[in-house]
């Protein structure tokens, strides 16, 4: 922390409380942010995190509790009130706009320069703020879409860094880069609070908020419980406060050492730039785990066997039979569902009714030429829907109307009940579905399991690794970290996920 820093009122957030549906995600969360600090808040996912920075940001209201910047509270009931009040945040998802260029992507939302001298003053400071980062290479004039991701990221940090502000949010920004790229960040980062800027860091990599974090702030089940200076803990201390005593319960099927059916056999499977090396064979009847972050290789695993990465090599086979990388149809007829973890985007027809997307892969079966036999349609969907728990009222609904948990319940089920599936990968299973939702999901992939197919999903959830995976494989950074059977501690995972292979 600069010390002439310090002289500017803190960054404070008073008893900060949200409920969803009537659930709490954050309970009375209360830290404060000392100027030219640099403040991490850990928690594993569902801690609250990504809540509490985004009523920080703007995007949501609190029910209750109070932020308080410059000495004053203030209401930050949009993402434009948040930028007045001095709030730039670099979000996960990304905000550049790949067909404006490095610059307009660095002027857009900039409230404080006059529209008339924005080009002539940005341009000097745009390519000043990328030379702090590194990134000569890159020219303020150059296409946000000629960039990687990783570029792309770059430039969404220097937007924020470059808008003088009193508080910086940073929401895992240095997932998708490497880490020549995130010390380049951290670097640019140290720079910005050196001027007095306040900094809030949101990553699960906890070396990395070790390294560069003044103060940790832990959050577990929406709650803070515990703030610590950062050169007081160690990895495994941190870990520790984020889990409080996590370990997996019992269970026969996941019994190490039992013959099962051959399944799944994966060897050396490689996706350039995602996924150096991954092996495996999963038994049929088991549920397989892979435990990754972001980045970590976990869903690509998943996309490559479903034949959704056209470079991936390797070898995989099914049963005996090979698994035709790089070829979805040949993947789906050679017996693999997939479920996206984006079921809007690559799951569900949201326009459709609920019938409609229960039976749409069953839809050339059902009729002749392309046209569908109505009464046969409706007597399959009810089946579906009475197997996947959907009361048959909901089919003539759209899809788009129901929860989160039942359009993931229509979409796994649709692949659950076709006759040539083998294999049923998931990609994030439970993914915005609510605690009801989620055990009806996992009581599917258990029936999936036990009717003998191989299941197989990537999470960033811990509990749902620990209460759902017979096998868990850690992942890191594209590959294989550890494999878990029997019982496991919660701890042992998110060292690996976070930081790579511990004492075995």
């Amino acid at each position: 922390m600069s010390p002439s820093a310090t002289d500017s009122p803190p960054i404070r957030v008073e008893g900060l409380a949200r409920a969803f549906n009537g659930v709490p995600a954050v309970r009375e969360v209360s830290f404060t942010v000392g100027a030219g600090e640099i403040h991490a808040l850990c928690g594993h996912n569902g801690a609250g995190k990504s809540t509490v920075v985004k009523m920080l940001s703007g995007q949501l209201a609190p029910d209750r509790g109070r932020i308080v910047i410059g000495g004053e509270p203030v209401e930050l009931r949009s993402r434009q009130a948040a930028q007045r009040a001095g709030v730039a945040l670099v979000d996960q998802e990304l905000s550049v706009v790949p067909a404006l260029t490095v610059l307009d992507n660095m002027l857009l939302g900039d409230l404080d320069v006059p529209f008339v001298n924005r080009r002539r003053k940005a341009v000097a400071r745009c390519r000043r703020i990328l030379d702090d980062m590194g990134l000569e290479r890159i020219s303020p004039d150059q296409p946000l879409s000629a960039l990687g991701i990783g570029e792309r990221q770059l430039v969404e940090v220097a937007k924020a860094l470059g808008q003088n502000a009193r508080l910086v949010i940073l929401d895992e920004p240095t997932a998708t880069l490497s880490d020549a790229e995130s010390r380049h960040v951290f670097a640019a980062i140290r720079r910005v609070a050196a001027t007095g800027c306040s900094v809030i860091f949101v990553s699960h990599r906890l070396t990395e908020v070790l390294e560069l974090c003044d103060v940790v702030t832990v959050l577990r089940d929406g709650r803070d419980v515990a703030t610590h200076p950062a050169e007081d803990l160690t990895v495994d201390e941190l870990i520790t406060k984020m889990l409080g005593q996590t370990r997996r319960p019992p269970s026969a099927a996941r019994e190490p050492g039992r013959d099962r059916a051959p399944g799944l056999r994966i060897e050396h499977l490689r996706v350039p730039g995602r996924l150096a090396d991954f092996t495996l064979t999963a038994q049929a009847g088991r549920i397989h785990a892979l435990a990754g972050q972001l980045g970590s290789g976990a869903s690509d695993v998943l996309r490559a066997l479903a034949g959704l990465h056209p470079g991936a090599t390797g070898t995989a086979e099914l049963r005996g039979r090979p698994v035709a990388l790089g070829d979805p149809v040949g993947a789906a007829r050679g017996g693999i569902a997939f479920v996206s973890g984006d079921r809007k985007s690559e799951g569900l027809f949201l326009g459709k009714p609920t019938a409609w997307n229960l039976v749409a892969t069953r839809l050339p079966t059902l009729g002749r030429a392309g046209v569908v036999r109505t009464r046969r349609e409706r007597r399959t969907a009810r089946s579906l829907a009475e197997r996947s728990g959907l009361p048959e009222r909901w089919l003539d609904e759209p899809v788009v109307t129901l929860s989160g948990g039942n359009q993931q319940k229509v979409f796994v089920g649709r692949c659950l009940e076709h006759e040539n599936v083998r294999a049923l990968l998931l990609d994030e299973p439970t993914r915005g579905v609510d605690v009801g939702g989620r055990a009806e999901i996992h009581r599917l992939l258990r029936q999936a399991a036990d009717a003998g197919l191989v299941v197989m999903f990537a999470s960033t959830e811990l509990e749902e690794l620990l209460d759902l995976g017979d096998v868990i494989v850690t992942m890191r950074d594209g590959r294989t970290v550890r494999r878990y059977e029997g019982d496991t501690d919660g701890a042992l995972l998110l060292r690996d996920m976070t930081h790579g292979p511990g004492p075995s």
